[in-house]
């Protein structure tokens, strides 16, 4: 007899009890691939992809070589709109795993003088030497459109929640301007630069936190360069303990040399700074190893205050100062007053865009559910994320897909060279080449991506390359000079 829904489990539904929760999605996601074949009815619509950064313009390359029509939509003002926000920051990665292959093909194809494969750039270096010109070549530029704000996705004369009929609808693309476009398929590489973390240690905003957001300034602002005049003999209290707050705190440990009356508050939630410190000189990415180092001995020289078991609960302005009140817990207060505050505590996905379409978002990431186990930052770094593509970013709406650091969610554990490899498959599938699709290949260090001797030589040259966190890619700043030391600690640029 049954055991019915209360009884004790039989031995075959113990079995199927037993079997993972990551097995039992991949088998649904599997099942879902065969049935990724967009209908024949959109064939003449161009897929539509969001955003202009190295991911974006990534998938534009692969369709191009693939011959399938296609649209790139730039909020910007230009390609690598966020990226030139932090075009003074120096990325981990040298040169070699920064371009995709598809775009290298291209450019070589175009006589393009490609950078030296071992150097690691700066965001500005990424944006002029690489995104530029593959923005510029003759197979993209006259699909792509600046200024092109997505407001919202959907199905053509469908909501969420109707069915019949849906997958023979072309994608509805809305634009800020008023004016729609319609896909055959969307791929949504537009990032999540403009979606930071908010101070509150509880994941909502602190109180007060809006009506203090002049005092603030969100991951890595330039102290040593634009932003200089709003650091120098400032005290600055920094919150956040991945690499974009290591970044920040360096350099203004160098302002602070420079700038009598210049302070730094560093500010944790962890009870201590070892995480952000890292490995030290054991470190494989001997650029991060060097950034914890120093923040180390930054701290241990009383240059930096640290304070851990910091949970900003209560922002509060009075006059020119800002005052910031920890509430642990158990309910334990500190008390900071600075003048300005660097809130570097990562960033988050927005759907909003993509809301009226059907998604399948992992609860805790906001990944998918099936990419969600590969990245989970308890168990991986950047290194250690296996290859992955359009089996594991597929939605229940079939022909959209979230990729780049927008297809991690929350998970700091993003790589450039990754997202290259998530729109080689994508693209492979949207061509109906599901052989491709499903062959995907990631030749990473477990650790990283840098040479000793590189990093050792280049901060000979340039001073130290320090990195960025919150889900972004993690990217480090030139700081010559610093005598001390530090994505989602984004790991690894």
């Amino acid at each position: 007899m049954s055991s019915g829904c209360c009884g004790p489990a039989t031995p075959a539904e113990q079995s199927a009890q037993a079997v993972p929760a990551a097995q039992v999605i991949a088998a649904e996601q599997a099942a879902r691939d065969e049935q990724v074949v967009l209908s024949p009815q959109l064939g003449h619509l161009p897929v539509v992809v969001i955003g202009a950064g190295p991911v974006g313009l990534a998938a534009a390359a692969h369709l191009a070589e693939r011959g399938l029509a296609f649209l790139v939509l730039e909020a910007g003002s230009r390609v690598g709109a966020s990226i030139s926000q932090w075009g003074h920051v120096r990325t981990f990665s040298p040169w070699k795993y920064d371009i995709d292959p598809a775009a290298r093909r291209l450019l070589n194809a175009h006589g393009w003088d490609a950078p030296d494969p071992d150097w690691l750039p700066t965001g500005a270096e990424l944006v002029e030497r690489y995104l530029d010109p593959l923005a510029a070549h003759p197979v993209i530029a006259p699909y792509l459109r600046l200024n092109a704000q997505v407001t919202g996705i959907s199905r053509a004369g469908f909501d969420r929640v109707r069915s019949l009929g849906r997958e023979h609808a072309p994608f509805l693309i809305r634009l800020e301007t008023g004016g729609e476009i319609a896909a055959r398929a969307v791929v949504d590489a537009s990032g999540t630069w403009r979606t930071p973390n908010v101070l509150g240690a509880s994941g909502l905003p602190a109180r007060g936190e809006h009506a203090a957001g002049g005092f603030v300034d969100h991951a890595l602002p330039d102290v040593l360069g634009a932003d200089r005049d709003a650091y120098a003999g400032k005290h600055t209290l920094v919150v956040g303990a991945g690499h974009s707050a290591a970044t920040t705190l360096l350099a203004l440990a160098q302002l602070a040399e420079e700038v009598p009356g210049t302070r730094i508050t560093w500010a944790i939630r962890a009870g201590s700074a070892a995480r952000t410190y890292g490995g030290g000189a054991a470190d494989a990415l001997p650029a991060r190893g060097a950034l914890g180092t120093r923040l180390r001995a930054l701290v241990e020289s009383g240059r930096i205050t640290l304070l851990t078991a910091f949970f900003t609960h209560e922002v509060s302005v009075d006059g020119e100062s800002v005052t910031v009140i920890s509430r642990d817990p158990s309910g334990v207060e500190q008390k900071v007053v600075a003048d300005r505050i660097v809130a570097a505590t990562g960033y988050r996905p927005d759907h909003a865009i993509a809301s009226e379409l059907r998604l399948d978002l992992d609860a805790i990431l906001g990944s998918t559910r099936a990419l969600a186990p590969l990245i989970d930052p308890n168990h991986h770094s950047c290194g250690t994320v296996p290859a992955h593509g359009a089996a594991e970013l597929a939605h229940p709406e079939a022909g959209y897909y979230a990729v780049g650091v927008k297809s991690y969610g929350r998970a700091p554990t993003f790589l450039m060279a990754t997202g290259y490899e998530q729109v080689r498959s994508v693209v492979a599938a949207l061509a109906g080449d599901w052989a491709a699709a499903r062959q995907v290949q990631l030749d990473l260090p477990e650790t990283g991506v840098c040479s000793s001797n590189l990093a050792e030589a280049q901060e000979a040259r340039v001073g130290l390359a320090t990195g960025i966190s919150g889900g972004l890619l993690a990217t480090p700043l030139p700081l010559a000079g610093v005598s001390a030391t530090t994505d989602g600690g984004g790991c690894c640029g």
